[in-house]
């Protein structure tokens, strides 16, 4: 069990820092910026060895959006732990768009300058998450769906690649992100309410 745990202590890691990350995330704290940020570490340097590069380069654009987050979540009108949003009608084509310019890119990059043999699923993971970041840098609720999408595929890529950790923390995040759109759904509808009820004089 001991050489287990020493063979194995970076994705150890990794998933507890990413689940209190996620955690933290649906409890809408944001704190789950900061333990994000050492997640983000602690898989590049799992997700490097592993040949999972659009992964590992994800964690480096994630320290940015970790940054863009956390000063929306202490600065901008995010920082309310009440505040939640829809996702603008303005924002879901943009969104798309986006996504699938960015896996197209990087699926032609991994295919092109790396031995990447998963190169279109380590593409669309990796610009799905993205998108789901910066909907929860936002705020906008339907992040979670995106990001239930992203785990399931994360699992099965994980499974592929050998890392069984790593898979079972993509696994555990689903089960989060439900807890996280539960959580979120239940304070909007709350906020509404309170919102539409008239103040007594």
């Amino acid at each position: 069990m001991i050489d287990w745990i020493l063979q194995e202590w970076m994705q150890i890691l990794g998933f507890a820092t990413g689940a209190a990350c996620v955690f933290l995330a649906a409890r809408r704290n944001v704190w789950t910026y900061p333990l994000g940020i050492a997640n983000n570490l602690v898989f590049l340097a799992v997700f490097v060895p592993a040949g999972l590069y659009a992964a590992a380069g994800l964690q480096v654009v994630y320290l940015v959006l970790g940054i863009h987050g956390w000063i929306h979540w202490t600065r901008g009108v995010e920082q309310d732990r009440e505040y939640i949003a829809r996702t603008p009608r303005r924002a879901v084509f943009p969104l798309i768009a986006a996504g699938l310019a960015g896996a197209a890119v990087l699926t032609w990059v991994l295919s092109t300058f790396t031995d990447s043999q998963v190169a279109l699923a380590d593409a669309a993971t990796t610009s799905a998450s993205l998108v789901a970041q910066y909907m929860l840098n936002r705020k906008w609720i339907e992040n979670w769906f995106v990001w239930i999408g992203v785990d399931i595929a994360f699992v099965a890529l994980s499974i592929a690649t050998g890392l069984w950790i790593v898979a079972a923390l993509y696994a555990l995040f689903i089960v989060l992100c439900v807890y996280g759109y539960r959580g979120w759904r239940a304070t909007a509808r709350a906020t509404a309410v309170e919102a539409e009820t008239p103040a007594h004089a």
